[in-house]
């Protein structure tokens, strides 16, 4: 049984930075490229960021690039997400989500989601 436990959602202030952690269970986790996606209140689900099996590379959303850094610990079977400079605008639930699809830039493609953990900058 597949499981993907998020962690490390908040409260903070504009500027502020938080870390989100996914841990991964009952799966191969180095086989898989992780993603986190988010969706806000009456919005549809977007993607954030995804760090691929192998070779290892990551991609962003151009909304948090350079703000944003998702790096994995295969060996701990986690991924992270890194948030820096919080937006009130990045205001959303947070899920990580597990694929067997190399790019891993759309939802549709995920086999595997977290419950998602909410994260909610005040301006």
């Amino acid at each position: 049984q597949v499981q993907l436990v998020e962690s490390g959602g908040g409260l903070v202030q504009a500027g502020g930075s938080l870390r989100l952690s996914c841990a991964a269970s009952g799966l191969t986790f180095s086989s898989y490229t992780m993603g986190w996606f988010r969706q806000a209140p009456g919005k549809e689900r977007e993607f954030v960021s995804s760090t691929r099996w192998s070779p290892t590379s990551t991609s962003y959303a151009n909304t948090v690039k350079c703000r944003f850094t998702t790096s994995r610990d295969n060996a701990k079977n986690t991924v992270y997400l890194q948030m820096n400079s919080l937006k009130p605008e990045d205001t959303a639930v947070y899920s990580c989500a597990a694929t067997r699809s190399w790019y891993g830039l759309s939802a549709d493609t995920y086999d595997y989601w977290g419950q998602g953990t909410q994260v909610t900058v005040s301006s």
